[in-house]
């Protein structure tokens, strides 16, 4: 079992930036690819962006590209999602999740692919 806690989230103006971070006790933290997702009130939870296990490779939403950055520290069991030129239209609440995939180079995309997840933490966004 993977224990998944996400932190970060908050209440900030349109422009502003947050850092999201999803930690766990997990050991082999490292064999797991990690995504980010959210969800807004009445809309289906959409993947915002994924790495994998070592960090090598990324994949960001449109939506977000060139505003998020994802990354990982397998040392502190941590990944982390920056959020930079903040929009209202990223409020949201934030989900972390993880994949067991040891190895592999690529991403996963796939929501159904992954097995645990966050609690989620509440982004709002501010105009």
């Amino acid at each position: 079992q993977v224990q998944l806690v996400e932190s970060g989230g908050g209440l900030v103006q349109a422009g502003g930036s947050l850092r999201l971070s999803c930690a766990t006790s997990k050991r082999t933290f490292s064999s797991y690819a990690m995504g980010w997702f959210r969800q807004a009130p009445g809309e289906e939870r959409e993947l915002v962006a994924a790495i994998n296990w070592s960090g090598g490779s990324t994949y960001y939403a449109d939506s977000v590209k060139g505003r998020f950055l994802i990354s990982r520290d397998n040392d502190k069991n941590t990944v982390y999602l920056r959020m930079n030129s903040l929009k209202p239209e990223d409020t949201a609440v934030y989900y972390c999740a993880a994949h067991f995939s040891p190895f592999v180079r690529q991403v996963e995309t796939t929501h159904s692919k992954y097995d645990y997840w966050g609690q989620g933490t509440q982004v709002t966004v501010s105009s």
